[in-house]
């Protein structure tokens, strides 16, 4: 299958790239003219284009037809129930920044169901950065439940929680995972599963009709190192038996199937299982360290959407 459009694009299309890169990448327009490879008055003409287009006020209002040929590549290969796939911001950009709008617009869609909904969600850059891209909802219908606590192994709160910043803005009922997000023993974390509030919650999470993660990757950067709960040492050997990612902090191989691992025995939330297409379980990720993790979970079936990036999806699909 050919991943991009044959045909030059459009008027439209750059004028929505430029935008983009202008308004959410925050580039000057010597920067958007080095990176499309145009004039400095080739982009600011773009960019004054598409603001008189209105295709983009605070979010891009123009579907490129190159994410639209990633995202349909994406949902043949792996049978995604939902699949967004933005423009990348170039090289030495954080990807957070251009999926953060489109994840934004996916919450609120789910949130804007009349009927009520359990909504599960992980932690993580990328699930805060949809949060500060949110724009307010009244969503009291619902109940937002987390996958996994929210303390860090020195006891403080976690930086990347997002459950309370998600009630604060839609007014709905929250559920907070009442457990540090890894036990010190696997006995201790049987304990802290036989409290009853433990209980609920997880039940609650189980049930979750729409579930929102994200996803960690396993490289020498991984947010389990870079967080404090694995030591060098513990991730060289998880890398040794194949860890190629982690979802609520359980951790897969390149196959997307759950390691038989001591860590993995001490995580306190719930495990994501593979699920079907009525049960939508979208990962917001982006970015080159999370093409082998996202594409183990896409293969798997753990996942069955995506918000991500075009350098990203096109990572994943050449895999």
């Amino acid at each position: 299958m050919s991943l991009l459009p044959d045909a030059d694009p459009s008027t439209d299309d750059q004028a929505a790239r430029a935008a983009w890169l202008y308004y959410v990448g925050g580039l000057t327009q010597d920067q958007i003219a080095a990176e499309m490879g145009v004039s400095r008055q080739r982009a600011q003409r773009l960019v004054s284009r598409a603001v008189a287009a209105g295709l983009i006020h605070v979010r891009l209002n123009h579907h490129l037809a190159t994410c639209q040929s990633l995202e349909a590549a994406l949902r043949e290969r792996f049978g995604l129930v939902r699949c967004r796939v933005m423009p990348g911001l170039g090289p030495d950009r954080d990807p957070v920044r251009a999926i953060a709008p489109a994840a934004a617009a996916e919450m609120e869609r789910v949130l804007r169901e009349p009927r009520s909904l359990v909504i599960a969600l992980g932690t993580g850059r990328a699930l805060r950065g949809m949060v500060e891209a949110l724009a307010p909802v009244e969503a009291p219908q619902h109940r937002l439940v987390s996958l996994l606590g929210n303390i860090a192994p020195d006891g403080s709160a976690s930086y990347f929680e997002v459950i309370m910043r998600l009630a604060e803005k839609v007014h709905a009922p929250h559920y907070p995972m009442p457990v540090p997000v890894m036990a010190d023993t696997p006995s201790e974390n049987a304990v802290l599963q036989s409290l009853g509030a433990v209980r609920k919650v997880r039940e609650l999470a189980q049930e979750a009709d729409v579930t929102f993660v994200g996803i960690g990757q396993m490289t020498d950067d991984a947010p389990l190192l870079t967080d404090g709960f694995l030591t060098p040492g513990e991730l060289r050997e998880i890398q040794a038996v194949g860890a190629a990612g982690e979802i609520a902090g359980w951790i897969f191989d390149g196959e997307g199937r759950y390691l038989d691992l001591a860590i993995n025995q001490r995580m306190t939330g719930v495990r994501v299982p593979p699920t079907g297409p009525d049960r939508p379980v979208i990962a917001i990720a982006a970015g080159e360290v999370k093409i082998a993790a996202a594409a183990a979970a896409l293969k798997s079936g753990i996942i069955n959407g995506l918000v991500t990036d075009e350098p990203t999806a096109i990572g994943i699909l050449a895999r």
